[in-house]
């Protein structure tokens, strides 16, 4: 199999995010065996999905140190969007390949498994490293498993490649994200009756407002980097759901809101501020009306942020390689 036969298997799996990638996983894996390679298979909590690591160690049988190839195996989904053509079958059409997931980034998994028997062939230096994961697109969600694995073989792999689509252009660096959901629990009450209640949605507004004043600090106070597109951390709330009547004060308000940071911005020292928040104004703001109220926070997702030195051999490497550099 080439490149494009690897690709078109790889589309014709429904990977998206809420799916089973096992199916995509047992494939890679055979396909491993199959070259003498022994894939490790990293699961998830309930079996449906799992991470795959695998290695070709160096002339001298090494695995630690060396290059990882690394990406991930979901996609983002479909519904809602108009195709034409069947988004996991691949067709192509004036010398390109439409279907899901093509550039991101089962084209790169596909580059990757072609390589295989010329990698083996080589008399390689260093070891090189597959590490294929789940459910990047919604948080990393799979990164840490496979990584705790990676640590405990002691591999301390000296570069990473991650094949996302970026026109060729190497990037060394990318904002962090954190992603948490809020509930506000109040107290409901009939609308006629206000201070018998304590409304949800409003104090939410009042969690809402004092992020936005966040965001708007970093922009026109907080670090820069000229090198990204929005220069600065952000901060936006994107999900809200509360109230089930109009004539009733609203005793849960939910909302979604995620963080993207520079790497200077410490995202624990983020986490914190919007805890003193919460214990030192919001929380106490609620009780002086309720006493049986509340405040929930839950980390949804989050992933660290990147800022390779631009000195290091891998950014020469991938320069020389593509003749171009960008955040």
């Amino acid at each position: 199999m080439n490149t494009l036969d690897w690709l078109k298997k790889l589309i014709a799996f429904d990977t998206t995010s809420r799916n089973s990638n096992l199916s995509l996983i047992e494939t890679l894996a055979n396909t491993l065996n199959d070259y003498k390679i022994n894939p490790i298979l990293i699961h998830d909590d309930k079996g449906l999905k799992a991470n795959l690591l695998a290695s070709i160690p160096d002339r001298l049988g090494r695995l630690e140190g060396g290059l990882i190839l690394s990406g991930h195996t979901d996609v983002v989904p479909v519904d809602g969007q108009t195709w034409g053509s069947d988004p996991f079958q691949a067709t192509i059409k004036d010398q390109k390949v439409y279907g899901r997931g093509a550039c991101d980034m089962k084209g790169f998994i596909a580059v990757v498994m072609n390589l295989i028997p010329q990698l083996q062939a080589l008399n390689l230096k260093f070891p090189v490293h597959f590490a294929f994961s789940y459910d990047e697109e919604i948080g990393c969600l799979g990164a840490p498993s496979l990584i705790e694995r990676m640590t405990k073989l002691n591999y301390k792999p000296k570069a990473c490649i991650v094949g996302e689509p970026t026109s060729m252009q190497p990037v060394i660096g990318h904002k962090g994200i954190q992603c948490y959901r809020c509930q506000i629990h109040g107290v409901a009450a009939h609308s006629s009756l206000t201070p018998e209640g304590c409304n949800a949605i409003e104090h939410a507004a009042s969690f809402i407002s004092y992020l936005r004043k966040m965001a708007h600090q970093f922009q026109s106070q907080g670090n820069r980097d000229e090198s990204y597109d929005v220069p600065y951390t952000t901060v936006s709330t994107n999900l809200i759901q509360g109230g089930n009547a109009y004539n009733t004060i609203p005793s849960l308000c939910e909302f979604v809101f995620e963080i993207r940071n520079l790497v200077i911005d410490n995202p624990a020292q983020l986490h914190q501020q919007i805890i003193d928040f919460i214990d030192s104004e919001l929380l106490p703001t609620l009780r002086k009306e309720q006493l049986n109220t509340n405040v929930i926070l839950e980390t949804l997702a989050e992933a660290p942020g990147l800022d390779t030195h631009p000195s290091e051999p891998i950014v020469h490497a991938a320069q020389s390689i593509c003749r171009n550099e960008k955040k």
